[in-house]
C-alpha cells in the first residue's frame, strides 16, 4: 500500500500552465527511484486553487504557482528518506 499520496490537479488553469509536464516529470522520478508503489499518484479536476496554479499536492501540503521544473526538488527533499533507505518520511 503507497504511504505518499501525491495529487496533481489537471483543472483547466492547472493543465494549461504546465501541469501535463509536471506529471510526466512526477512519473519518471518515481520510476527512475524505484519509487511507484511507495506513492500513489491521481488527478484532481480541480482544487479551487486556479489563480495560484498550477498545484501539486504531497501528503497534504500544496505546492502552488509550479513549474515543472520545481517538482524534482520538492520530489528530492519529500521523497529522500525512500531514496535513500526506505525509512518512513516524517508524517507519512
Amino acid at each position: 500500500m503507497p504511504a505518499i499520496d501525491l495529487v496533481v490537479c489537471m483543472g483547466s488553469a492547472c493543465f494549461s500552465r504546465g501541469n501535463t509536464r509536471t506529471l510526466d516529470l512526477i512519473q519518471r522520478y518515481l520510476k527512475e527511484h524505484s519509487l511507484e508503489q511507495r506513492v500513489r499518484v491521481t488527478g484532481t479536476l480541480c482544487q479551487d486553487r486556479c489563480r495560484t496554479g498550477p498545484n501539486v499536492t504531497i501528503q497534504g501540503e500544496c505546492f502552488c504557482s509550479l513549474e515543472p521544473k520545481e517538482i524534482l526538488a520538492i520530489l528530492d527533499e519529500r521523497l529522500a528518506a525512500y531514496v535513500e533507505g526506505g525509512v518512513r518520511p516524517p508524517g507519512a
